[in-house]
């Protein structure tokens, strides 16, 4: 069993220790306030800014980069990041821009993180769609990643990345069967699109978690955005709705403090 420690930073930034590691997951570091354009007329305003200033988050082995062309995944001082990063794996199409350590995974692919001392880390890229059906012209290329090293008891970890529940996910997701899932939600909407919605909402989550019925869900991507339709209230108004055996499972990670879990 690992004893992880997982630290919320702010929207899906989060900061994972294990073994000597430290992995990032999507990096967003700039205060609030900006507006941030996502193509096609679409745009969003940062309303709040990180909880751990990137000043004091310390040396990171790799970046767990979802996609790289928004702004909420991604922002300037985000980007200034990656090149103090060993490694930064993230789409095949993101690490063509991006360039220098960036590794690039297509769905279903993976590859093998190693250190001395420290465990290996197998990642495996997992398929997202980033809105409605055909959607993905716009919205670009996503992936999530599950996460397996040697010895973990509710393991593989899963960053599920910005989608929206579709086959392709709940398949992999069996596949997988992770322990436990880093859920983005926030059920992502526009004023220019109306009821559309590019991230998953909490009854689509239960929905995808009662097929695979994880040890924990800790939801994240869903507060310190514009974009974000559906806040923590209301993710957990809907919970209540969700059987007693899938609500439980979802935990809180505290915003900007560090937690302990076991995997």
């Amino acid at each position: 069993m690992s004893d992880v420690r997982f630290t919320h930073i702010g929207g899906p930034t989060v900061l994972i220790e294990f073994d000597g590691w430290r992995l990032l997951t999507d990096p967003t570091f700039d205060p609030p306030g900006r507006t941030y354009r996502f193509g096609w007329g679409i745009s969003s305003r940062k309303l709040t800014g990180p909880a751990l200033p990137m000043a004091e988050l310390g040396p990171v082995d790799a970046v767990l980069l979802t996609h790289d062309h928004h702004g909420d995944n991604l922002d300037s001082a985000g980007r200034l990041l990656l090149s103090t990063a060993t490694t930064t794996v993230t789409t095949s199409s993101g690490a063509r821009r991006l360039g220098g350590t960036a590794c690039g995974l297509k769905s279903g692919q993976s590859m093998r993180l190693q250190a001395p001392g420290r465990p290996p880390i197998e990642i495996t890229a997992t398929p997202c769609r980033h809105g409605p059906l055909l959607s993905r012209p716009i919205t670009g290329e996503v992936i999530g990643f599950a996460l397996t090293w040697p010895g973990q008891e509710h393991g593989p970890l899963w960053i599920t990345g910005d989608t929206v529940y579709h086959r392709a996910l709940r398949r992999a997701a069996a596949q997988i069967r992770p322990g436990t899932v880093l859920l983005h939600l926030g059920g992502v909407g526009f004023p220019l699109t109306g009821p559309l919605r590019y991230t998953m909402t909490a009854l689509q989550a239960v929905r995808l978690c009662e097929a695979i019925t994880p040890h924990t869900i800790l939801p994240v991507h869903y507060e310190g955005w514009q974009h974000f339709r559906q806040g923590r209230d209301g993710i957990e108004r809907d919970l209540l709705r969700a059987p007693k055996p899938i609500r439980s499972r979802f935990r809180w990670l505290p915003i900007g403090s560090a937690e302990h879990l076991q995997l």
